[in-house]
This record gives structure tokens, sequence and C-alpha cells, in this order.
């Protein structure tokens, strides 16, 4: 049900594109109007939630990964896991964001038909996302060509690296293959594993779906239908300088599916789990050193406390003490 619901939506938003372009000739609106308005709604939402993350309670530095802690000097400390540095934090910080080292290292326990627990290693999960989200990346910053004039030399040398491959007299971007692979594999294990499967909602199926539709009218842009790459150009270049003229040349309509579809994306990132991509640098088992050994940490919205001294303590309670036979230190 969530799956169909998930296709349905995504079928809509190119019927509604196909409809207004097509049929109605809605081009200022598809190809300015729009963009703007999901572009606004991205920053204005993404700056909202990260604001009102940041407004969030911070708990005590609790270690939440292993790893020995920085204590006594003849204990090594694993500076990774539980780093006491700033320095160290953001090696941390690198290792998941670059590699997704948590990713790598999880794992999954099933029951075997003896009735043992058996743990698996996810490295197929981590390969697939390691695909996607370099392949996303690398894509975007393939694409700032058409944002900019001149184009960046380290734009110019990426496009060189990444379409070393020809089809059809077209450079094969080895990112895009990764980018619709790493999709379409993540989106297959969520809907072939029936343990997957039953916990997936609409919310999981939604943005895989949109991001595959994204890299399909992409490819299908460059491979079949031959878009008019300056024309397209011409009109992202207006957005970008506030200009927007929208070319009097046709481009193919398989170009406005393919913006239909990123301008939803942006529209729905700021609401949606794709915003794990900004919340792992808030996360407070990755940016928060763990030294609890090494200085005391208070959490800011405790009450004001008294700390007794046992001289304090045991003047206050040297009655009750005595009364019930423990020792005291000065008995008076």
């Amino acid at each position: 049900m969530n799956l169909g619901i998930a296709l349905l939506l995504v079928l809509v938003v190119l019927a509604i594109a196909y409809v207004g372009v097509e049929l109605l000739g809605l081009t200022a609106v598809f190809g300015v109007a729009l963009p703007y308005i999901a572009f606004a709604v991205f920053v204005i939402g993404f700056i909202y939630r990260i604001v009102n993350w940041s407004k969030s309670p911070v708990p005590f530095r609790i270690p939440t990964t292993c790893g020995q802690q920085k204590s006594l000097d003849f204990i090594k400390q694993n500076k990774i896991e539980n780093p006491s540095s700033r320095g160290w934090v953001i090696v941390r910080m690198l290792l998941e964001v670059l590699t997704f080292r948590s990713l790598f290292r999880n794992s999954k326990a099933e029951l075997t038909e003896e009735g043992d627990l058996a743990y698996q290693w996810e490295k197929w999960l981590w390969l697939f996302a390691l695909m996607f989200h370099w392949g996303f990346f690398f894509t975007i910053v393939r694409h700032l060509r058409f944002f900019t004039d001149p184009v960046p030399g380290f734009v110019t040398l990426w496009e060189k690296i990444d379409g070393v491959f020809w089809v059809n007299l077209q450079p094969l971007y080895l990112t895009g293959v990764l980018l619709l692979g790493g999709i379409t594999l993540l989106f297959l294990r969520r809907v072939l594993l029936p343990k997957v499967r039953y916990i997936s909602l609409l919310n999981d199926y939604f943005p895989l779906l949109l991001i595959m539709g994204i890299a399909i009218t992409g490819m299908m842009m460059r491979y079949l239908t031959h878009a008019d790459i300056a024309a397209i150009k011409e009109l992202a270049m207006g957005w970008v300088t506030f200009h927007p003229v929208v070319p009097t040349q046709d481009i193919s309509m398989v170009f406005y599916a393919h913006l239909a579809l990123v301008c939803t994306l942006l529209i729905y990132f700021p609401m949606s789990k794709l915003m794990h991509a900004a919340g792992i640098f808030m996360s407070p088992t990755r940016n928060m050193a763990n030294n609890s050994r090494m200085e005391r940490h208070i959490n800011p919205w405790n009450p004001e406390v008294h700390v007794h001294t046992y001289e304090e303590y045991e003047d206050e309670f040297r009655d009750k003490m005595r009364a019930v036979g423990l020792p005291l230190d000065k008995d008076v």
C-alpha cells in the first residue's frame, strides 16, 4: 500500500508537469516560478530545522560508542571511538560522513533453525548507501557547470574524469551510474526483504522513487532525447542572476519532468528524513568529546544544588549518625 501510494505521488508530479507544459503551455510557471518557490521552501525549511535542533537541550556527555575513554595514563585511549579533544571529534565526524563508518560496522541478528542467535554483517547496505551518496554528491558537483559562467576549473576537470567512457557519442558519467545503481539497489532491498518491507512507510518509499525518477529522466535527456544543453544553461543562468528568461527554443519535455521532480525533492527535503544529511553534524553522539572522566559536566537546566563537604555533611546529620551508630570524625 505504501509503495503504491508513493509511486502514485511521483506519477502525479510527472502528470502535472506534462499537463502544465505540453497542454497548457505554462513554461514560465514550471521553468521559472516553481524553481524559485522550491528553492525558497528548501532554504527556509532547512534553516528552520537547524535552528529548532540547536535549541534542543543537550544531555550529559555520556559515551555511546565502544572503546576506552581517556582516564589513567597506563590505560590506552581509543581516540576515534572516544575522542577527548575537538581534533579527534572532527576525525570521528569525517570518518562517519565520508565513509559511513557506523553503517560499515552495522550488523543484524537472526535466529537460526537451531534456535541460536547469529549476527551478519550488513555490508551490502553499506555499499549501496556509499554508491548512492557519493554518486549524488558528485552529480551535483558536475551540475555546477549549468549555474556558473565561466565554469570553475575543478568542475571541468571532474567532468573529464567522470566521463571517461562514451556511449552514443556522449560521455557516460560514472557518478550517474553509481547514483542510479545505488538508489535502485536501496529501493530493491526495501521491497524484496520481508523484514525491511514490513517496517517501511510512505516516507521511506517516496524519496527513493523521487530520486530514482530524477536519475532516470536525467539520463534520458542525455542519451535518448538529447535535450538542448545550451538552452538549459541559459535558463539556469537566469535563475542564479535573477534575470530568468524562458528560452524561445523548445526544451525537451523530459527536462521539465526532471525539473518538476527536482523541485518536489527540494520542497520535500526539509520536512523529511532526508534532513539526516544535516542532522549528523548536530548529533550529540558524534559532535561531543567523550571526556566525562576528565571534566565534570553539569546540565545547564539543572537547579542549583549546594555541594556538601563531608565535614558539612557530618555537622548537619551528626545526631542522626550517632543515633544509628555510624562512626564520626568529630564527636562533639
